[in-house]
């Protein structure tokens, strides 16, 4: 009983928020869209009227993402990823949605560096700076400056800190989407197919990463060996001394915001230069590593007096295993050759459309994808909206779209956007084709499919004497419990007096003794 009265009582809180904004109208028009019931939606409208202005619908649904606090704000940004729910224009929107409030007392972050590591701050460090550099929803940053004797090599840090009550705010709020999730599964059926619950789950469990520095530490490290021969691109060296689930400490990088333009031209920067070394670095974290940075918006990505790319915040990663990455290779071959049906078939094979659909129809939706963009310039395609409408068509067809791929396309568009405010006439992918052929070439070409059918060949011979092994004993074992389920109805099938004789022995035994 309590749980729905605490949530009806936020949900109220909520709603008057976006009403004040004029946010439900996004609302209304994605429910539109499904021919979903908006009963609810005239009901906070009649109770908190209309607000808003001549701003977009996205717009005003990001300031009350915005002023609700953390857990939405994070909501709001994994949601620009979904164009299948709220269309292009929102989602857009909701990209560009700011992880910033305001920072919390110096005082709190110095209690939870001295209760995560044990130490007063003055002994950790030499000297700890009281205004943070940023503030964003989980965590807020500090530069600070360690001892000359410290075991870490580089002196100038930055101090990673998480809220004080940053978990119980999220958790208090995950609830009640968690509840509301199960409501609109439970009453509105043309929204099912959009997995609400599911949606929830990975927003929990992506937010749980976050909260845990220890995670983010242990990404940058992964991250910096796959790029350790790579001299175009920085990760930050992690402090483990100086480091715990609430507290992260790390080599300071310092540098220019990836898209100030006017900036890296007048630090004589070549910008065709940086945009190919972003490009190489994107095509390697995705098709290479299979490893990448979730959130490389231009914030997180930094130029250095020597033209390197720096990189921050790890908090999201995203991991594609090789049958994605093949995946998404044979999407693009099947596009730009226009072999929609095999493009479908691939989609079928790998499970993503499940086999009760029409083969034919979704072909000819891939082909409204693909033929408006054939014959145009590399430069002028962008493959994260074409992926988009991937993902927007594909649902219909009850595709199970994996979370990590609408994150990879999600930052796809950020690099766009940056690589279009550095130079509108180059595309980042223009810059990536040598990469992208070479790669499908070693990966998807004759010889490779070759190659990965004898290694495919080869893991089955390598695994097959083990299943033998298996299959062995599972046979003994069921061979065992045959004799002795034979031998138990042997026993019970005797004569009644067998166990009248059997008794009496026993009880004159006993007697006896």
């Amino acid at each position: 009983m309590l749980r729905p009265l605490r949530n009806i009582l936020r949900l109220l809180v909520i709603a008057r928020v976006l009403a004040r904004h004029g946010a439900l109208q996004a609302l209304d028009d994605a429910l539109a869209r499904e021919g979903a019931s908006s009963a609810f939606l005239q009901v906070v409208r009649f109770l908190f009227g209309r607000g808003g202005g001549s701003r977009r619908p996205g717009e005003r649904l990001a300031d009350a993402l915005g002023e609700l606090g953390p857990a939405f704000i994070k909501l709001g940004q994994m949601l620009s990823t979904r164009t299948d729910l709220l269309g292009e224009q929102v989602a857009a929107d909701l990209s560009l949605l700011q992880d910033r409030l305001p920072p919390f007392p110096a005082a709190a972050a110095r209690a939870t560096v001295e209760a995560e590591l044990g130490q007063p701050v003055d002994s950790l460090f030499q000297s700890f700076e009281e205004q943070p550099v940023s503030a964003a929803s989980i965590a807020q940053v500090h530069f600070a400056l360690l001892p000359a004797d410290a075991a870490f090599p580089i002196r100038q840090v930055a101090v990673k800190i998480l809220r004080p009550g940053i978990e119980q705010a999220f958790q208090r709020d995950l609830d009640l989407l968690f509840w509301l999730a199960g409501i609109v599964e439970r009453t509105q059926p043309r929204l099912r197919r959009f997995r609400p619950l599911a949606v929830i789950r990975e927003f929990a469990r992506s937010v749980a990463l976050e909260m845990d520095l220890r995670l983010e530490a242990a990404a940058a490290v992964e991250l910096a060996g796959n790029f350790a021969e790579d001299p175009t691109y920085r990760v930050p060296a992690i402090d483990w001394e100086r480091t715990a689930k609430r507290v992260l400490t790390q080599e300071r990088i310092a540098g220019i915001r990836m898209d100030d333009r006017a900036a890296l031209l007048a630090a004589g920067h070549d910008i065709p230069d940086i945009l190919a070394k972003a490009a190489a670095i994107f095509f390697n974290q995705l098709f290479r590593d299979g490893f990448f940075h979730g959130d490389q918006h231009p914030g997180n990505m930094l130029v250095d007096a020597e033209g390197r790319i720096g990189a921050v915040d790890f908090g999201i990663m995203g991991r594609l295993d090789r049958q994605t990455r093949y995946y998404l290779a044979d999407m693009l071959l099947g596009l730009l050759e226009r072999d929609y049906r095999r493009l479908a078939d691939l989609h079928f094979a790998a499970g993503f459309v499940p086999d009760d659909q029409s083969h034919a129809e979704f072909a000819q939706a891939l082909r409204a994808i693909g033929e408006p963009v054939f014959g145009r310039p590399l430069a002028d395609i962008s493959f994260a909206r074409m992926l988009g409408q991937l993902f927007q068509i594909a649902t219909r067809f009850d595709m199970q779209v994996q979370p990590q791929l609408l994150l990879l396309q999600k930052n796809m568009m950020m690099a766009e956007g940056v690589s279009r405010r550095l130079d509108p006439t180059l595309n980042i992918w223009t810059l990536a084709q040598p990469l992208i052929e070479r790669w499908m070439r070693d990966n998807r070409g004759p010889e490779a499919r070759v190659a990965d059918a004898l290694e495919s060949a080869f893991e089955t011979a390598t695994r097959l004497p083990r299943v033998l092994r298996l299959l062995e004993r599972r046979l003994e074992t069921e061979d065992e419990r045959q004799r002795t389920e034979e031998t138990r109805l042997r026993i019970a099938d005797r004569p009644l007096g067998w166990w009248l004789a059997g008794l009496l022995l026993l009880l004159l035994l006993i007697h006896l003794l």
